[in-house]
Protein backbone atom coordinates (compact mmCIF):
# COMPACT_ATOMS: atom_id res chain seq x y z
CA UNK A 1 0.00 0.00 0.00
CA UNK A 2 2.88 2.56 1.27
CA UNK A 3 4.66 1.57 -2.47
CA UNK A 4 1.67 2.08 -4.59
CA UNK A 5 1.57 5.55 -2.84
CA UNK A 6 5.13 6.24 -3.74
CA UNK A 7 4.64 5.25 -7.20
CA UNK A 8 1.50 7.19 -7.67
CA UNK A 9 3.30 10.37 -6.29
CA UNK A 10 5.78 9.96 -8.59
CA UNK A 11 3.75 9.70 -11.20
CA UNK A 12 2.06 13.06 -10.42
CA UNK A 13 4.99 14.81 -9.86
CA UNK A 14 6.31 14.12 -13.42
CA UNK A 15 3.19 14.90 -14.79
CA UNK A 16 2.84 18.45 -13.49
CA UNK A 17 6.43 18.90 -13.76
CA UNK A 18 5.94 18.25 -17.73
CA UNK A 19 2.90 20.78 -18.32
CA UNK A 20 5.06 23.69 -18.44
CA UNK A 21 7.06 22.13 -21.17
CA UNK A 22 4.24 21.09 -22.97
CA UNK A 23 2.32 24.53 -22.95
CA UNK A 24 5.58 26.37 -23.95
CA UNK A 25 5.61 23.49 -27.17
CA UNK A 26 2.21 24.58 -27.80
CA UNK A 27 2.77 28.64 -28.27
CA UNK A 28 2.79 29.49 -31.51
CA UNK A 29 6.63 31.16 -33.03
CA UNK A 30 6.58 34.92 -34.23
CA UNK A 31 6.61 34.70 -38.02
CA UNK A 32 9.95 35.70 -39.85
CA UNK A 33 10.49 39.16 -40.51
CA UNK A 34 12.59 39.86 -43.46
CA UNK A 35 15.14 42.66 -43.37
CA UNK A 36 13.58 45.70 -44.41
CA UNK A 37 14.02 47.52 -47.69
CA UNK A 38 16.54 49.84 -48.75
CA UNK A 39 17.45 52.10 -51.56
CA UNK A 40 20.51 54.57 -52.04
CA UNK A 41 21.13 57.40 -54.70
CA UNK A 42 25.09 57.90 -55.87
CA UNK A 43 26.32 60.16 -56.63
CA UNK A 44 24.33 62.30 -54.03
CA UNK A 45 25.06 65.49 -55.90
CA UNK A 46 25.07 66.30 -59.65
CA UNK A 47 24.60 68.70 -62.11
CA UNK A 48 22.27 69.89 -64.09
CA UNK A 49 22.06 67.58 -67.42
CA UNK A 50 24.20 64.39 -65.64
CA UNK A 51 22.36 61.25 -64.35
CA UNK A 52 21.72 59.55 -60.50
CA UNK A 53 21.27 56.21 -60.29
CA UNK A 54 18.86 54.23 -57.76
CA UNK A 55 19.94 51.20 -56.25
CA UNK A 56 16.92 49.36 -54.49
CA UNK A 57 17.70 46.42 -52.61
CA UNK A 58 15.38 43.76 -49.52
CA UNK A 59 12.07 43.70 -51.74
CA UNK A 60 10.47 40.89 -52.86
CA UNK A 61 11.72 39.22 -55.65
CA UNK A 62 9.90 39.54 -59.00
CA UNK A 63 7.47 42.56 -57.75
CA UNK A 64 6.93 45.78 -58.74
CA UNK A 65 8.23 48.76 -57.32
CA UNK A 66 6.40 51.83 -58.15
CA UNK A 67 9.37 55.10 -57.00
CA UNK A 68 7.69 58.35 -56.59
CA UNK A 69 9.66 61.42 -57.03
CA UNK A 70 9.64 64.93 -55.02
CA UNK A 71 11.24 67.82 -56.00
CA UNK A 72 11.75 70.89 -53.88
CA UNK A 73 13.35 74.15 -54.32
CA UNK A 74 16.93 74.65 -53.56
CA UNK A 75 17.71 76.86 -50.22
CA UNK A 76 18.48 80.69 -50.68
CA UNK A 77 21.65 79.77 -49.35
CA UNK A 78 23.26 77.79 -52.36
CA UNK A 79 26.55 79.69 -53.53
CA UNK A 80 25.82 82.18 -56.87
CA UNK A 81 27.87 81.28 -60.29
CA UNK A 82 28.71 84.65 -61.12
CA UNK A 83 28.09 88.09 -60.58
CA UNK A 84 27.30 91.33 -62.43
CA UNK A 85 27.64 94.73 -62.15
CA UNK A 86 25.32 97.34 -61.86
CA UNK A 87 25.05 101.03 -63.56
CA UNK A 88 25.60 102.52 -59.61
CA UNK A 89 28.61 100.31 -58.64
CA UNK A 90 26.94 97.56 -56.73
CA UNK A 91 26.85 93.64 -57.80
CA UNK A 92 24.39 91.32 -58.14
CA UNK A 93 24.35 87.27 -57.93
CA UNK A 94 23.97 86.11 -61.19
CA UNK A 95 23.38 82.08 -61.92
CA UNK A 96 23.79 80.16 -65.95
CA UNK A 97 20.98 79.02 -67.29
CA UNK A 98 21.29 76.03 -69.77
CA UNK A 99 19.85 77.07 -73.58
CA UNK A 100 20.04 75.62 -75.88
CA UNK A 101 18.33 77.34 -79.21
CA UNK A 102 16.93 75.99 -81.92
CA UNK A 103 16.49 72.41 -79.91
CA UNK A 104 13.28 71.01 -78.70
CA UNK A 105 12.88 71.83 -75.16
CA UNK A 106 13.63 67.99 -73.13
CA UNK A 107 10.59 66.64 -71.35
CA UNK A 108 10.52 66.85 -67.82
CA UNK A 109 11.74 63.86 -66.00
CA UNK A 110 8.78 61.57 -64.77
CA UNK A 111 7.44 61.79 -61.01
CA UNK A 112 6.13 58.40 -60.63
CA UNK A 113 7.63 55.38 -62.59
CA UNK A 114 7.98 51.32 -62.01
CA UNK A 115 11.02 49.19 -62.08
CA UNK A 116 11.03 44.97 -61.48
CA UNK A 117 13.12 43.86 -58.78
CA UNK A 118 15.28 40.82 -59.97
CA UNK A 119 15.13 37.22 -57.83
CA UNK A 120 16.71 38.71 -55.10
CA UNK A 121 14.76 41.72 -54.71
CA UNK A 122 17.50 44.33 -56.02
CA UNK A 123 16.75 46.90 -58.85
CA UNK A 124 19.31 49.38 -60.49
CA UNK A 125 17.75 51.99 -62.81
CA UNK A 126 18.88 55.76 -64.11
CA UNK A 127 17.25 58.69 -63.57
CA UNK A 128 17.98 62.20 -65.42
CA UNK A 129 16.91 65.19 -63.74
CA UNK A 130 15.70 68.33 -65.99
CA UNK A 131 15.21 70.85 -63.45
CA UNK A 132 17.56 71.65 -60.52
CA UNK A 133 16.65 71.32 -56.64
CA UNK A 134 16.23 68.44 -54.41
CA UNK A 135 15.02 65.04 -55.35
CA UNK A 136 13.47 62.66 -53.08
CA UNK A 137 12.78 59.46 -53.90
CA UNK A 138 10.31 56.96 -52.50
CA UNK A 139 10.37 53.09 -53.70
CA UNK A 140 6.97 51.04 -52.41
CA UNK A 141 6.78 47.15 -53.21
CA UNK A 142 3.46 46.98 -54.62
CA UNK A 143 3.17 43.14 -53.56
CA UNK A 144 5.27 43.24 -50.15
CA UNK A 145 4.53 46.80 -49.05
CA UNK A 146 7.98 47.41 -47.93
CA UNK A 147 9.20 51.70 -48.48
CA UNK A 148 12.59 52.77 -48.67
CA UNK A 149 13.26 56.36 -49.53
CA UNK A 150 16.62 58.37 -50.44
CA UNK A 151 17.10 62.13 -51.38
CA UNK A 152 19.85 63.81 -54.02
CA UNK A 153 20.54 67.53 -54.65
CA UNK A 154 20.94 68.92 -58.89
CA UNK A 155 22.44 72.01 -58.86
CA UNK A 156 22.78 74.32 -61.87
CA UNK A 157 25.37 74.12 -64.47
CA UNK A 158 28.92 75.29 -63.87
CA UNK A 159 29.65 77.71 -66.56
CA UNK A 160 32.34 80.67 -66.46
CA UNK A 161 31.05 84.17 -65.49
CA UNK A 162 29.82 86.37 -68.41
CA UNK A 163 31.09 89.72 -66.66
CA UNK A 164 34.43 91.05 -65.13
CA UNK A 165 34.37 90.64 -61.46
CA UNK A 166 33.57 93.07 -59.51
CA UNK A 167 36.15 96.35 -59.37
CA UNK A 168 36.80 96.11 -55.05
CA UNK A 169 39.33 99.78 -56.50
CA UNK A 170 38.41 103.13 -54.94
CA UNK A 171 37.80 104.26 -58.40
CA UNK A 172 34.24 103.90 -60.27
CA UNK A 173 35.25 101.91 -63.54
CA UNK A 174 36.09 103.43 -67.10
CA UNK A 175 32.77 103.00 -69.15
CA UNK A 176 32.76 103.77 -73.11
CA UNK A 177 31.75 107.26 -72.57
CA UNK A 178 34.45 108.47 -70.78
CA UNK A 179 37.02 106.71 -73.00
CA UNK A 180 35.21 108.25 -76.18
CA UNK A 181 35.53 112.05 -74.98
CA UNK A 182 39.03 112.67 -75.09
CA UNK A 183 39.33 110.78 -78.57
CA UNK A 184 36.80 113.34 -80.13
CA UNK A 185 38.28 116.09 -78.53
CA UNK A 186 42.07 114.78 -79.52
CA UNK A 187 40.70 114.36 -83.01
CA UNK A 188 39.20 118.03 -83.28
CA UNK A 189 42.51 119.31 -82.81
CA UNK A 190 44.39 117.48 -84.49
CA UNK A 191 41.86 118.59 -87.63
CA UNK A 192 42.25 122.34 -86.58
CA UNK A 193 46.42 122.19 -86.32
CA UNK A 194 45.69 120.93 -89.47
CA UNK A 195 43.77 123.54 -91.38
CA UNK A 196 45.91 126.33 -89.31
CA UNK A 197 49.03 124.76 -91.00
CA UNK A 198 47.91 124.27 -94.48
CA UNK A 199 46.70 127.98 -94.15
CA UNK A 200 49.78 129.11 -93.18
CA UNK A 201 51.24 127.60 -96.24
CA UNK A 202 48.91 129.21 -98.33
CA UNK A 203 49.43 132.23 -96.75
CA UNK A 204 53.65 132.35 -97.51
CA UNK A 205 53.28 131.01 -101.13
CA UNK A 206 51.21 134.04 -101.57
CA UNK A 207 52.89 136.35 -99.63
CA UNK A 208 56.15 135.27 -101.85
CA UNK A 209 53.91 135.35 -105.05
CA UNK A 210 53.37 138.46 -104.22
CA UNK A 211 56.74 140.23 -103.84
CA UNK A 212 58.40 138.65 -107.03
CA UNK A 213 55.71 140.37 -108.94
CA UNK A 214 56.69 144.18 -107.29
CA UNK A 215 59.19 146.01 -109.33
CA UNK A 216 62.39 145.29 -108.73
CA UNK A 217 61.96 142.37 -106.95
CA UNK A 218 63.99 140.00 -107.50
CA UNK A 219 64.51 137.80 -110.65
CA UNK A 220 64.21 141.30 -112.44
CA UNK A 221 66.81 143.18 -114.82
Amino acid sequence: MRLSRIIMALTVGLAVAAVPTAAGAAQPQPPYVPPGAALTVSPTTIRLGETFTLRGTGFQAGETVRIDVAISNLPAAAPAEGTARRSDGSTVAMAAVAYTPNRAQPQPAPTTFTVTADGDGAFTVQYRPTRTGRYTFTATGLTSGRIASATGTVLPVHGRPTTRPPHHGGHLPVTGDSIGTPLKLGGGLAAAGAVLLLASLAWRRRRRGGAEARPGGPGRL
